[in-house]
């Protein structure tokens, strides 16, 4: 296993597993095979905080347990899902079934290698030392991804690829992914097809859909996607990637019936529940959305996995329902994970608006009400989201139920309904958000319908044989507005008839601008910043380990 270049003695293993006997001997096989520091856990949610903390070598986890619903299948998706295990990292899953390639397909991005009980020291060292060889081989392109130096990763994996190089799937898989995240959709579609066409695997049938649902066309990934499920109704990450498709085309009942599927196969995966909960509570059944909630809380309220806006949400259910103790739990869990928060700006916004909530459930409506009057006045700012829109009208119509309704309120509901007003769908969800006011609720669901009115106006002049002044007057309205889609439309227009524009120049920096400041950031519905459903989790920036460890060696 290449002891002298990549010494086991230096590398530390986890060993997760709730039977003692059984994990008696996996530590002795790890210890035999010369792994010098090995770690083990009975349960699945000390196994989790314990990789939270820590970085191990290799992982070598039970995918059943008889004491607990949570499978070792549901912590590795999490955790790879949210970046918190390494590339270095050898993860190696335990199991007695021997159907066990529907679970090794769905994890396919992320697992190292699979084991059937009983197995012996000398299978588990295969493994590892497989493992460790595609790591090794891909090295380069991993290097690249943590340098940032996405073009050049790209270049390698497509180069692999082509030349059906040693693990050229795993490597068109990594390159596909790439390009989805730089915005080249075209050449990632193109890319997941051509692996269609050699070998038909789920993935890529799945990329097609990601990509589709990227181009605009989320009828399409829909399609695309009960294709899929026809072969394989367990293939959990299509259903995350349904339930996106539907929420973009406005069909909110078929998305939370297609995120409930996703809970039912994972029934114990944090960002699952979190997606069905957040939906549920904005567009759907709010009792349901909060039980989802308060579910996932249970299960990984202190975890890099659990999404803090979640406790936002459950501080209003508990105003609501005036829960005093409720509320203040999730004020006080808020202000916790601002503190230990490595980029804290998002929590300590959450935690303002709970803290409000809080404070209007206190009678302090002062405190209140001037901090919603300063969220009002960063409406149009350029860090204001789609989360922090939600978040505000919420805030809002419980303060105008108490009879203290800011000055300038419909002012800033009409603001809001303006910019964010990008689909029908979005329009919708912020008119879900002011339920219990209707006629802020009436304005916000207009909203998309006001964007394509401005829209089509522009357009007009470009029908005419006039394309500079419809950049202009669609570049106007954004500026008023900061509306993405009217951004993105000027964009457009100035792309297609660039040659016809004696201005491009000076109309190119304004768009350019705008998109910088002003891009479409869709609300997360409890998806981690920077994690697609369906797709690769890929470390980006990451550190290479201090010490010497199994997958510290160079390749030669």
């Amino acid at each position: 296993m290449h002891v002298t270049t990549n010494p086991l003695h230096t590398a530390s293993a986890l060993v997760i597993e709730g039977n003692a006997q059984s994990r008696a001997i996996i530590v002795s096989q790890l210890r035999d095979l010369g792994v010098g520091n090995v770690a083990q856990c009975a349960r699945v949610h000390d196994a989790r905080r314990r990789l939270e903390a820590q970085r191990y070598d290799v992982v070598v986890c039970e995918q059943r347990f008889d004491k607990e619903s949570y499978s070792g299948q549901e912590l590795l998706d999490d955790l790879r899902r949210h970046q918190i295990l390494p590339f270095h990292t050898v993860f190696v899953m335990l199991t007695a079934e021997a159907t066990y390639s529907r679970v090794a397909e769905a994890a396919e991005s992320a697992l190292d290698a699979y084991l059937l009980k009983p197995h012996t020291a000398a299978s588990l060292g295969e493994r590892i030392q497989l493992a460790r060889q595609r790591k090794q081989v891909l090295h380069a392109i991993f290097t690249a991804i943590d340098a940032q130096d996405f073009d050049h990763a790209t270049a390698l994996c497509l180069a692999r690829f082509e030349a059906r190089q040693a693990y050229w799937l795993y490597a068109a898989r990594i390159g596909a992914e790439l390009l989805l995240r730089a915005g080249h959709i075209g050449e990632a579609q193109r890319l997941y097809e051509a692996v269609i066409e050699a070998k038909t695997l789920p993935w890529a049938r799945l990329g097609v859909a990601r990509a589709q649902l990227e181009s605009g066309v989320p009828a399409k990934a829909v399609s695309t996607i009960e294709s899929l499920l026809v072969d394989d109704d367990a293939y959990a990450d299509a259903y995350d990637v349904m339930g996106r498709a539907q929420f973009e085309l406005g069909q909110f009942d078929h998305a939370l019936g297609t995120y409930a599927m996703a809970t039912r196969l994972t029934p114990h995966s944090v960002s699952r529940l979190l997606k069905h909960g957040m939906l549920a509570f904005y567009g759907g059944d709010r009792g349901e959305g909060v039980a989802l909630l308060d579910r996932a809380a249970r299960l990984g309220v202190d975890s890099k996995l659990f999404d803090p806006q979640a406790l936002v949400l459950l501080a209003l259910a508990r105003f609501d329902n005036n829960d005093t103790r409720g509320l203040q739990r999730c004020v006080d869990q808020l202000a916790r994970t601002a503190e230990r928060s490595f980029e804290p700006e998002r929590p300590r916004r959450l935690h303002e608006v709970a803290a409000a909530i809080n404070n209007l459930h206190n009678k302090l409506g002062a405190a209140a009400l001037d901090t919603t009057v300063r969220l009002m006045g960063e409406v149009l700012a350029p860090g204001f989201d789609t989360e922090s829109a939600c978040n505000l009208i919420t805030l809002m119509v419980r303060l105008a139920q108490r009879g203290t309704a800011p000055a300038g309120a419909d002012t800033a509901i009409g603001a809001i309904s303006l910019r964010f007003g990008t689909s029908r769908a979005m329009s919708e969800l912020l008119a879900c958000a002011a339920k219990g006011h209707e006629a802020w609720a009436e304005t916000l669901r207009q909203g998309h319908a006001r964007v394509l009115h401005l829209s089509e106006h522009a357009m007009r002049m470009s029908l005419k044989g006039d394309p500079a002044g419809t950049v202009e007057q669609l570049l106007a309205d954004a500026e008023r507005t900061r509306n993405a889609k009217l951004i993105e439309s000027a964009h457009q227009v100035l792309q297609r008839h660039a040659d016809r524009i004696a201005t491009r120049e000076a109309l190119q920096q304004r768009v350019d601008a705008m998109r910088q400041s002003y891009r479409a950031r869709p609300l997360r519905l409890g998806d981690h910043a920077g994690v697609t459903p369906g797709g690769v989790a890929l470390s980006t920036g990451y550190r290479e380990p201090e010490r010497a460890g199994l997958l510290d060696a160079r390749p030669a």
